[in-house]
This record gives structure tokens, sequence and C-alpha cells, in this order.
């Protein structure tokens, strides 16, 4: 799930808490603590054109102002967005908790801890970097217009055109926040510069015409039937020359600024590097977790969880007879097998979309023995776009517009298709899409009364730990596995891979490992290549704590079911379990917790 693991504190405080379909409740009197989060999550959604876009419900109608502007990138506009949320957590304490109940009482909850939760990570200026080969306006803009700005008629087309050229001003803007970290000390490691350095300079390096922002237009163009071939030759062609004189220039500028930064920059590559890191790191983790788990703690269950996994994953791999050796070594045995290879060509590539397309399916079919509520959103599988293959992970997921206009999508990234060989497919495919990170999102999507918040909110041990939990339900409950042993050693080297990721990411952040530490230490226990370890290596390098939720929020749902299974024996009903954990949205693991016990204190007492 790619959109929620971009974000530096400005598009956090915009994107994050404001997911929302607002734009509908900008008359409310907030009276009641539904209207109260609808109205302030309003007044942050109109400082993010990008955010109304996404939601995918106000463009192209009366109350679209915003589809020809990009947000304000600016130290200015971060602090107003910051005043504004400081102002909607004090004004929350008005509607509660005192005399709230149900799901008033737990919006309450949320909101607060969410709230919260941002203003204790803005309390450090300088706490991370705006511009890496991951995240920032040089790689989420050029995705946002090509794929998430629609054109359906004549003004949205030309609208792409405007915001075309406001990505010029948001590159300067940019820019100016690099030089500022830079001042104060904040400056990403060598191996950072070097990465995105290469993804900014491939971007720019056709020119104007061969810029994805100017080829992906003609075909969006013949789509519209308003449009005469005169007006498309016309917007291409002022697509074109903005390309050439704000983008292209707006590039350079960075990359001009990245290579000088190059010649200093050291190789440490923890967060610990930066003012304040330790603290900073505490911080990530609590977000990302949502719990109060030290680096040590998560750590050590990290290392408790790689030595139960290796023992299961030696066992699959014994009876499959691959040849002794370390657990790495094997696993890249089964690797190279030929049998689960697909071709690394445009047929290879289509037939393993077909795969995921007939795996999918599979799913589906038995989704109803395990869930009441099932998305009526379409789940997409598409190819991550070739320019941006060398910066994206193996494969993501983006769930749908709220209006239906866009349905979920399951993005795999298939740049060497021997990086995901057949018995890997059917868990990344699980994760990403039906049960997970689909289901999740979808469901959250369709619940009714309570604020927009709750049902987009972003707390990503709930969100990736319901992923992985559905991982281990395809072959507990689903049987998925059954007549298939070697997708059974891909569902457990995923979930090694997340176990390692608790060992990595505290080893990076809190414990001063190298990044070639970390590397060998994954390596080793998963059996992935080099190219994608180093990839997954560095981008945990920018991202502080996010991938130690993944392997927290599943530990902490199968607990919960565990304990609500041995209270209610033969009343457990999967089914109704699944509905209550998804059907409330996304929330703390704490506030999990309260949920679940009050929910199998009910059902022992029915």
């Amino acid at each position: 799930m790619r959109l929620l693991k971009r974000l530096t504190l400005g598009a956090l405080i915009l994107v994050v808490l404001t997911t929302t379909g607002a734009a509908f409740w900008f008359w409310i009197t907030p009276v009641g603590v539904n209207n109260y989060v609808n109205k302030v999550s309003l007044q942050l959604a109109t400082d993010s054109p990008e955010l109304l876009t996404m939601i995918g419900l106000v463009d192209n109608t009366v109350l679209d102002f915003h589809s020809g502007k990009l947000g304000d990138y600016t130290k200015t506009g971060e602090e107003r967005s910051l005043e504004m949320l400081k102002e909607a957590r004090e004004g929350l304490n008005a509607y509660g908790p005192e005399g709230l109940k149900g799901q008033e009482l737990l919006t309450w909850k949320i909101a607060a801890w969410f709230f919260d939760d941002i203003l204790r990570q803005s309390e450090r200026e300088y706490s991370g970097y705006h511009i890496t080969q991951l995240s920032g306006a040089t790689v989420n803009l050029p995705e946002f217009l090509t794929d998430t700005h629609a054109i359906v008629d004549r003004r949205s087309a030309e609208r792409y055109v405007a915001r075309v050229g406001e990505f010029g001003r948001v590159l300067r803007e940019s820019h100016e926040r690099v030089v500022d970290d830079r001042d104060h000390g904040v400056v990403p490691p060598d191996f950072i510069l070097e990465s995105a350095l290469v993804g900014m300079r491939k971007f720019i390096a056709g020119g104007a015409s061969d810029n994805i922002l100017v080829t992906s237009l003609p075909d969006r163009l013949a789509s519209v039937e308003a449009l005469d071939d005169a007006s498309r030759v016309a917007l291409l062609q002022q697509t074109e020359e903005l390309v050439s004189s704000e983008i292209i220039p707006g590039y350079e500028n960075i990359i001009a600024l990245f290579e000088d930064m190059a010649l200093t920059a050291n190789h440490d590559a923890g967060i610990w590097r930066l003012p304040d890191g330790d603290a900073i790191y505490r911080d990530r983790l609590r977000s990302s977790t949502s719990t109060d788990y030290s680096p040590d703690d998560i750590h050590n269950t990290g290392l408790a969880e790689v030595a139960r996994i290796a023992i299961e994953m030696h066992a699959i791999m014994d009876a499959e007879g691959v040849p002794e050796g370390t657990l790495g070594g094997r696993v890249q045995v089964v690797m190279a097998d030929p049998s689960q290879q697909f071709a690394n060509t445009d047929a290879g590539r289509q037939d393993m979309i077909d795969y995921l397309h007939a795996f999918d399916a599979r799913v589906m079919e038995r989704a109803h023995e395990f869930f009441i509520t099932i998305p009526p959103q379409q789940l997409e599988i598409k190819r991550v776009a070739p320019d941006r293959e060398d910066a994206s992970p193996g494969g993501y997921y983006s769930g749908p517009a709220l209006d239906g206009s866009r349905p979920g999508r399951f993005y795999i990234n298939l740049k060497d298709t021997a990086d995901n060989p057949r018995w890997k497919l059917p868990t990344l495919m699980i994760h990403e899409g039906s049960p997970g990170h689909h289901f999740q999102i979808s469901a959250a999507q369709l619940i009714e009364d309570v604020p927009f918040l709750r049902r987009l909110s972003p707390f990503t041990a709930f969100t990736e730990g319901w992923a992985l939990y559905s991982e281990r339900i395809a072959k507990t409950d689903m049987g998925l596995y059954d007549e298939d042993p070697l997708g059974d050693l891909g569902r457990l080297q995923a979930e090694m891979f997340r176990a390692v990721r608790l060992v990595v990411d505290t080893g990076l952040h809190a414990k001063r490992w190298s990044r070639e530490q970390a590397i060998e230490y994954m390596m080793t226990n998963t059996g992935m290549t080099e190219d994608e370890v180093t990839r997954e290596i560095e981008r945990y390098a920018v991202w502080p704590g996010q991938a130690t939720a993944y392997k927290t929020g599943q530990l902490a749902i199968l607990d919960l079911r565990a304990m609500a299974e041995a209270e209610l024996g033969d009343r457990f009903d999967v089914r109704e379990f699944h509905e209550l954990v998804l059907m409330n949205g996304a929330m703390p693991l704490a506030l999990l917790r309260e949920q679940v016990e009050a929910w199998t204190k009910a059902q022992a007492n029915l």
C-alpha cells in the first residue's frame, strides 16, 4: 500500500488526516464528535488539491476549485497546516470523551490518538528527508499527474496542463526545503543521494518530448470526444513546452544540489545520524506500531520469529528435496528452478499477470466462507510503469476512489520477472489484493455513520498487520497451499521477510548497524537477491520504523484471535471476528484490543 508510505510531515497532516469526502460536509455545524471531525478534516483537506483529487469525489464537479492546482510545499505552508491541526486537537476536547459511548467514543479515541501522534512527531522540525529515491515531489507528482489526475473532458485536460506548470513551482519549493534541511544538519546518506540521483536523471534523460508527462498524454486526450485534433495538438504542445521550461530545469537544480551534497555526505544509514535521532526513532516506532515497544523489544521479537520461521522453511525444503545448506542458499536454489520462472519478456510478463488474475479468482471463490462483507469495489492488476521500476517495491496496492471512479489497484513490478517466481506470487497477491489490503481498505470505505477519518485512517500496524495476517489465514483457514508446498514456502519466506525487518530496522536506527551489515543479515535469512535486499534496506533508511509495523500488527491480531477463540470455544465465528476487525476501520492496536475484548465478552454472554 504505497500512498501512506511516502509522507513527510506536511503531507502526512494533509493526506493522512484528511483522506475524506469532506467537500460534501462544508455546510455542517459541528454538533457532535462525528461532525466535528468531518469539519476539521475539511479545513485541512482544502489545503491539498492533490488530496481532493485522490479522493475522487469532487474533481470535475461544481465543487471543483482545485484540480488545476498543486499544494503548498513551503515551510510556511507546513507550519500553517500544523497550526490548524493543533487547533483541531484542542477543539476535540469539547466533544468528549466524557458522555460518549459506542462508535462516537471510538471515533473520539481514534481521532485524539491520531492528532496527538502527528503533533508529537512535529515537535522535532528537522526529522526526515524531503526528497529521497522513494518520496518527495520528484517521485510522487509524476505518478500523481499520469495515474491519478483523470482526463475526462476539455476542462480536466486543460487543468492537467495547468498542473504540469504548477509542478515547476513545487520543484522550486522542494529545492528550498532540501537546502534548509542541509543547513540544519539533515543530509541523506551518500547511498540515498546516489539512488535518488539515478531516478531524477532517468526522469529527464530523454528531454521533454520523451518525458512521461508528455508521452502519456496522447492516448488520454484521444479518449476525450469533446476535443478536436487541433485542441489535442495544442494541449500536447503546451505540456511539452512546460516540461522543457519548468520541469526539466527544476529537476536539474535539485540534481545539482544532490550532487553537491554527495561530495561530503557520509555513509551512516540510521536516523540516529540526525540531531535528536534517537528520539526521532522512538517517535517513529510508536507511530508505526501504535505501541510503546522499545527498539530492544522489537529487535528481540524479530530474532525469535526469525528462528521459528527458519525451522518451518527448512522442513518444507527437506521434504521437497532441496539440497542441504544455509537457509538463504537453499531458497536461492528454489528461486533458480526454471519451472517456477516466467520469461523475462513481454509475453512472460503477461503470463504473470494472467496467473495473478487466476489466483485472485480462486481466493474470491472461497471468500464468502471467511468474510461477511465482500468488497463491491473491483481489484485491478497493473504493471508498475517501466520508468518507475528501479525505485518501486515488488508490488503495492492503491485503494479505490470513494465515488467508484477508480478501482483498487495492485501494482506488480515486472522489471525482472525472476524477482517474482511463481512460488512467491500467491502470497504477494494475497497481501496486496484479496483478502489483504483490498479487503481492508475497501471495507473501511463502506463504514456508515462515522466520520470519513474512520474510513481511511492510516494506522500502519493495523493495515499492514491485517495484510500479513491475511497471508497466514490463506494457509490455516483457506487451505490455499494444501497442494502447493512451494507456495507455502513462499508464504513463509514472506513472513520471514517481515520478521527480518524487525531486526534490521532496529539494527539500522537504534543499534547503529551499517547498510552493508543489514543487507548481509537480510540476504542470509531470506534468500532474496542482493538487488532486492539493497532496495529494501535503502527504503528502511529513509522510512525509519515503518517496516516494523507489519509483523507487530500481525502478531497483535493473531494474539487477539487466539484470545477470542480460547474464550468462546465452539461459539467463535471467524467470519464475525473478521467483520469486527475490518468494519470498524483502522485504529491503534490498543484500541483494537479494547474492541475485541468487548466483543468477546458480549459473545460469551449471548
